[in-house]
């Protein structure tokens, strides 16, 4: 087993993003906004979905699916609601842009919702569902990803991870904020079982004949995630169908690629031909809380909420019940003072990589 780790502080992990991101032709704003998301990540002890994921992204810039210098524009707007062409941006760009759209309209008219297309891997839905607790609001994130989810009754893969991210804001509380793959595991938790020579638990895979499986690397030999509820008796078709929806708002709506079709950011599955639409897709909006009830009075009433759910019985002595985004938020302390865990096998490849470019890690 496999568990060694550095730590670094984020300022160093930040730094040596934005070089990289820069030595790809981004501009400094946008290696910053990417790092950004990146970082935001890995504070938040998601790891699999921060700097682990940069040599992938050179990967597809190298290859030309991912854009270094996109000109983003809205192809459609009707009030609240408008379409993004991403330009093929990586979707640590994007979401971003679209997040400030959002913002202008939810301050504007009440609210904004953006389809987003023709992108790319955007990080953690969370990051960008936050964005919205910054005006006042509430947010919502989305988006479609590689095909590696199988659906209930069947085995062929045809839906990604899909994850879906709201953020809402209390007042003396930390905000809720939930961030959840719609399969009963990401990928990225399959990854780093895999850097820890781990096995994982039944439930989360399928092999390729419709087995169950605890090999970490089955996705490489066909095999397929599961849908949240894992089980057909275990409320599987419920996960299939919120990963459904994130692909329905995520890659119908925005005219990006859908279902089987999304370009996958995993190495060893290859882009299809004759696709319906252009990259992968997102969808993120906002809410403005004022517009259902004055916005102390409603903050006041989500710290009730959230204290009565604190203070519930817990079904362990000593360990007290936590609403969603409470565990990020006490990662994110901790890891602001005693630096960021990185896998030893994540810092040999980011070494590599930096060492491909002549940048120091």
């Amino acid at each position: 087993m496999s568990t060694e780790t550095i730590s670094f502080s984020a300022a160093d992990l930040e730094r040596f993003v934005v070089q990289v991101f820069e030595s790809q032709g981004f501009s400094s704003e946008d290696a910053s906004q990417s790092a950004s998301v990146l970082l935001e990540s890995d504070l938040r002890g998601i790891d699999s979905h921060g700097v682990a994921r940069l040599s992938g992204y050179v990967r597809l810039i190298k290859n030309g699916r991912i854009n270094p210098k996109p000109k983003i524009t809205i192809t459609k707007s009707k009030g609240v609601n408008f379409t993004v062409d991403a330009d093929g941006a990586i979707g640590l760009v994007s979401a971003p842009w679209a997040m400030k759209e959002v913002e202008q309209r939810t301050q504007e008219m009440g609210a904004g919702f953006a389809a987003i297309g023709n992108s790319n891997h955007f990080g953690i839905a969370g990051y960008h569902a936050m964005k919205a607790l910054n005006f006042n609001a509430m947010g919502i994130a989305m988006t479609n990803a590689s095909p590696l989810v199988s659906v209930s009754g069947g085995k062929e893969r045809l839906l990604g991870t899909n994850p879906i991210a709201v953020a809402i804001p209390a007042n003396q509380q930390k905000p809720f904020v939930l961030d959840m793959a719609t399969s009963t595991a990401a990928n990225g938790k399959l990854q780093i079982a895999s850097r820890k020579e781990e096995e994982i638990p039944i439930g989360w895979t399928l092999d390729k004949d419709g087995l169950d499986s605890k090999n970490p690397n089955i996705l490489k030999d066909q095999g397929s995630l599961l849908p949240l509820g894992s089980m057909d008796d275990m409320g599987k078709h419920k996960g299939y169908g919120l990963s459904s929806w994130v692909d329905i708002f995520s890659g119908v709506l925005s005219g990006a690629n859908f279902g089987p079709w999304v370009p996958p950011f995993v190495a060893f599955l290859d882009p299809l031909e004759n696709l319906p639409g252009k990259g992968l897709g997102h969808f993120v909006g906002a809410w403005a809380v004022d517009g259902f009830m004055e916005y102390e009075e409603f903050t006041n009433r989500m710290d009730q909420w959230i204290v009565r759910f604190k203070e519930s019985t817990p079904l362990v002595a000593g360990k007290p019940v936590m609403v969603h985004g409470e565990p990020e938020m006490k990662m994110v302390a901790e890891r602001k003072k005693e630096g960021i865990p990185v896998h030893i096998k994540v810092v040999e490849d980011l070494e590599a990589l930096g060492k491909s470019l002549s940048i120091t890690l």
